[in-house]
């Protein structure tokens, strides 16, 4: 091969050889679609004595020749070759930094990385308990109100314990605290009234049923039974009045009303024990051992009902005392031995009895009265 024929001739020469004019010039790559570019005017400094093969010299200038002729990217970016040491990377454009070969001296090294948006988490307290027992149901277990007064008065300011003032709804005390309450709460739980009505069939005890009147509309003052020495009735009198237990739209007889939350926490109570009693007429032919079923044994919605003192007066008469009272009770335990009601009254709520309380009429608790 010629000196003009290998290009890396001029390379082979000794330093500070002449090079003919005809000799620099650089040969026609051939069957190439574009010339190759020529190399800058200051090309790095390679060995004098280069004994590699001339055709792995020429091998190599064809693929410098391709990399370079390569057409730009559509952003106008050229391509260069790659020669990178295994295990480094470059990273394509938007990518995450280079990750750097760990070792034991270098610690590891994560992209920083813009956090995530969490739905916020439920705010969980740590520590102990809070201690003692809540003042609202301290006092409505000492009988001085219903919680619901209690909050109340707790709001207004009107309860003190060991002395002082507490205002603070939720507020937790020593069960065995001295609590005081102010003449204005006094005066508030005055006001309170409670109702004896002798309900007559058709009235609702509770909320309206379409096509049927609460018995609360009966407490006018026409239909008073004035006692001696007792209250004169006045409209707001009918302010937070409620019925205080049970009493359907086909059964008649004893039903209390009040706005006393001492009174209510008496007969409705999660633990009142107040009895009821009642006379039921009844229709159809018992069961076998029905009666015993009556008074221990029988459940309703999948529970078992407390057991209760009944008496069979006569063939269609039954007499029944019950420290419960489930949405018609009296009635779905009839059904299920073989009987049918057909009239019920209620004669008789804790120590308060109906007596000859007339039909439709009322009158308040006396003060000397007590369930």
């Amino acid at each position: 091969m010629t000196q003009a024929d290998d290009p890396w001739a001029k390379w082979r020469q000794p330093a500070g050889s002449a090079v003919p004019a005809a000799e620099k010039a650089e040969p026609p790559v051939a069957e190439k679609s574009a010339p190759a570019r020529a190399r800058p005017a200051k090309a790095p400094e390679r060995p004098v004595a280069d004994k590699r093969p001339a055709d792995e010299a020429a091998a190599d200038l064809e693929v410098t020749a391709e990399v370079k002729t390569k057409p730009a990217g559509t952003l106008g970016v050229k391509a260069g070759l790659r020669s990178e040491a295994p295990g480094k990377r470059t990273p394509l454009r938007g990518g995450s930094p280079v990750r750097k070969p760990m070792t034991a001296a270098t610690p590891l090294e994560r992209p920083a990385a813009r956090p995530a948006k969490k739905a916020a988490a439920p705010i969980v307290r740590s520590g102990p308990p809070p201690e003692g027992t809540r003042l609202s149901k301290v006092m409505s277990e000492r009988g001085m109100c219903s919680r619901r007064e209690a909050d109340l008065w707790i709001e207004r300011g009107w309860v003190f314990v060991n002395g002082e003032q507490v205002s603070e709804l939720g507020s937790r005390i020593d069960p065995d605290a001295c609590i005081e309450v102010s003449t204005e709460a006094k005066k508030d739980q005055a006001k309170a009234v409670t109702i004896l009505l002798h309900k007559p069939v058709g009235y609702v005890s509770g909320q309206p049923e379409p096509g049927c009147i609460p018995a609360v509309t009966l407490i006018t003052a026409e239909n008073q039974v004035p006692q001696s020495g007792g209250p004169e009735f006045k409209p707001w009198m009918l302010r937070g009045l409620a019925p205080a237990g049970r009493l359907d739209v086909d059964s008649t007889g004893l039903l209390v009303l009040t706005s006393d939350g001492r009174v209510a926490k008496r007969l409705i109570g999660e633990d009142s024990d107040a009895e009821k009693e009642y006379l039921v007429r009844v229709s159809g032919e018992m069961i076998k051992g029905g009666l015993e079923l009556l008074r221990h044994g029988l459940e309703l919605d999948g529970k078992a009902l407390k057991p209760a003192w009944v008496k069979q007066l006569n063939e269609d008469q039954l007499h029944f005392i019950l420290k419960e009272g489930k949405k018609r009770q009296i009635r779905r335990m009839c059904e299920l031995v073989g009987l049918k009601v057909v009239g019920l009254k209620r004669v008789r709520i804790g120590r308060i009895r109906l007596g000859d309380l007339p039909m439709g009429q009322w009158r308040f608790l006396r003060a000397d009265e007590a369930f």
